[in-house]
């Protein structure tokens, strides 16, 4: 087991653009989803994605912000973050982080109505790169 920083995982996750994001629901089960994070992939612990304000992703977030992360890179590195979610519904905040590539899902850009994002700040990463395997607490 090595010790990496955060630093050199997101070195590592830099061109990883889709995660699986796993929620609980409202039955106590864990609900998974890919998301992507539409290449705005620099990694400090904090991951943002687009969504609708909506859908069973927001409402399983409103109640119970514990969510997690898998990352999967092309050169068998692994990572598996927990974190807190939270919902955002801020023009502001959208478009510090659009892209033009969402355009294809959220037409009208950061104007579309039932837009939201959702920011999970990480808690702990867990890493597999070949046999090497580690962990990285970011915060309590």
């Amino acid at each position: 087991m090595t010790d990496r920083n955060l630093a050199e995982i997101a070195e590592k996750m830099r061109d990883i653009d889709v995660a699986m994001l796993s929620t609980h629901t409202q039955g106590g089960a864990i609900a998974g989803r890919p998301m992507s994070n539409n290449q705005d992939v620099d990694y400090d612990g904090s991951s943002f994605y687009f969504t609708w304000d909506k859908s069973q992703v927001v409402e399983d977030i409103e109640r119970d912000a514990n969510v997690s992360l898998a990352f999967k890179g092309d050169d068998g590195f692994w990572v598996a973050v927990e974190g807190k979610a939270e919902i955002i519904r801020d023009k502001v905040a959208f478009e510090e982080h659009w892209t033009d590539d969402i355009d294809e899902w959220f037409e009208q850009g950061t104007d579309t109505p039932g837009l939201a994002m959702i920011k999970i700040e990480a808690v702990r990463a867990h890493y597999w790169d070949g046999e090497d395997e580690g962990e990285v607490t970011l915060s309590s």
